[in-house]
């Protein structure tokens, strides 16, 4: 009865937890009590793991929060965190049970006050600088007169209402208009996404790569502005092959990719007056220019007629200069006949001593002369041909004699015996092809006799035709005028005139049409 009212022994009576139940109480406690906190401190170690998820810690000069940003809260991150930077991180505490620890889930961070902002400025500045980035070496020209102009901002603003207003007052240009969020977590990727954008297009495609671009956002705080200090769109804009005028914010506004692009316009309404020269202007130019050739031009001719009248009058006259040749030629046109006398006077007398020595003897001389070397030569022809001709007839006989016709005659006969047996092998191979083949044509025709429908109709068959196609079932027949029935004899018409004879050339019916 005493041991039913005893009081049990101290501790005994304390609920008991396993482990996970215990972490498990203690992460919905944390959950439960704080829910969504925002807690302020700098930023300390920074680690980015293979997954994509960011881990870093938050601590004041005290103690230290772990914090976690999963790899989707990233991109949605106003300012992504760095080590020494002052924030102010929001989010849910949490405790992660496996090591008895907890940290806060962090989903959105903001930088801790101007001055922390200031600050991470002028630390990326500082970077951005030492890799060369600010060089005026590396900045491209801006082109004189872009055919195309891509502008990076907010669609509905002022700005781009500016923008393409000053564009068409001073020279009117084709503009693609790339929208983003010129503020808040959005701005950095979206720009830089429209910066890489607009360098992939193809020069010429469908929609064509702009020549000049615009990066342009009104005036604001620099919070508003944060957007255009990010490191990846300081990036984007240096990467960027086409040249790039950053217009962001008024005159006094700062921000990092105004370092790194190509031109710097203090407002969106400058960068349009960087952009295009002014139409009139030009066309103003163009025209003093035109004028100023055709002065030029006018005063060169003036010149150079000026010139070509001063050298005219150095020069003599054309009569002076042909004086003496016309002299010259009325001398010698003077003495011309003179000279043709003279001429013939001098060839006549070297004829007429030539032609004396000339005499009729002297040719019967010359004559008879060559006909004694003549005879001579004719002398000595005859007996040469003659040598010549038994020299070659020796030969011949000597040749003849060592023919021996009996042999030829053999070979001959030998080569007539030879033919006449190949003639007779051949002879009586072609009669037996000849033979095989009348056997085997014979054979074909019997059988071609046996499987055609001729041999069918002696077995008591017939063959009906209608308009001369043949007929096979009874419904094409009861439609038939005339029919025409083809025995093994004959044919004859059924309803019509007598049928004509059998013939050979009548098309062959299918063993259906037979009956």
């Amino acid at each position: 009865m005493s041991d039913l009212i005893d009081d049990p022994a101290p501790g005994q009576n304390t609920p008991e937890y396993t482990v996970s139940e215990i972490s498990g109480a203690v992460k919905r406690t944390l959950e439960d009590e704080f829910g969504r906190i925002r807690v302020k401190g700098e930023v300390g170690r920074v680690f980015k793991a293979r997954s994509g998820h960011l881990y870093y810690d938050v601590k004041d000069d005290r103690s230290v929060l772990a914090c976690t940003t999963w790899k989707g809260q990233i991109a949605n991150l106003s300012v992504v965190p760095e080590e020494g930077l002052e924030v102010v991180v929001t989010g849910r505490l949490t405790a992660f049970g496996a090591q008895s620890k907890y940290n806060m889930n962090v989903d959105e961070v903001a930088v801790a006050g101007q001055g922390a902002l200031m600050a991470l400025l002028e630390k990326r500045k500082k970077q951005l600088a030492a890799e060369g980035l600010f060089e005026a070496s590396r900045k491209r020209p801006l082109p004189y007169l872009p055919e195309i102009i891509g502008v990076i901002t907010s669609p509905s603003g002022a700005v781009i209402r500016d923008i393409l207003h000053r564009l068409r007052d001073r020279f009117p240009r084709k503009v693609l208009i790339w929208p983003v969020a010129v503020q808040g977590a959005a701005c950095a990727p979206e720009v830089t996404r429209a910066i890489e954008g607009f360098n992939r297009l193809t020069p010429g495609g469908a929609l064509p790569r702009p020549d000049l671009l615009i990066v342009a956002r009104g005036g604001g705080s620099v919070e508003d502005l944060w957007g255009f200090n990010e490191e990846v769109v300081a990036r984007a804009a240096a990467a960027s092959e086409i040249p790039l005028i950053s217009a962001v914010g008024h005159e006094t506004d700062t921000t990092l990719i105004d370092f790194v692009s190509d031109r710097r316009a203090p407002t969106p309404t400058a960068a349009a007056e960087l952009a295009v020269p002014v139409r009139v202007e030009l066309l103003a130019w163009v025209e003093g220019q035109g004028a100023r050739l055709t002065r030029a031009g006018n005063g060169a001719v003036t010149l150079r007629r000026q010139r070509l009248a001063d050298l005219s009058r150095a020069l003599p006259r054309g009569d002076s200069l042909l004086a003496s040749a016309r002299q010259r030629y009325d001398r010698i046109a003077d003495q011309l006949p003179v000279a043709l006398i003279k001429g013939v006077q001098a060839h006549r007398v070297h004829l007429s001593d030539v032609s004396g020595s000339l005499r009729p003897s002297i040719l019967t001389r010359m004559i008879a002369q060559e006909r004694r070397g003549v005879q001579q030569w004719s002398a000595r022809l005859v007996p040469a041909l003659d040598r010549a001709v038994a020299q070659r007839r020796t030969g011949f006989e000597s040749r003849a004699a060592r023919l021996r016709p009996r042999e030829l005659t053999a070979k001959i006969t030998q080569r007539k015996q030879d033919i006449g047996g190949l003639s007779k092998r051949l002879s009586a191979i072609g009669r037996n092809q000849i033979s095989a083949l009348d056997i085997r044509l014979k054979t074909a025709d019997r059988m071609l006799a046996t499987l055609g429908y001729e041999a069918t109709l002696e077995r008591g068959y017939a063959v009906i035709r209608a308009e001369g196609e043949v007929v096979t079932r009874k419904a094409e027949a009861e439609g038939a005028a005339t029919l025409e029935i083809q025995f093994a004899d004959g044919r004859m018409m059924v309803g019509g005139k007598p049928a004509r004879k059998a013939s050979k050339t009548a098309p062959e019916p299918d063993q259906g049409s037979l009956f």
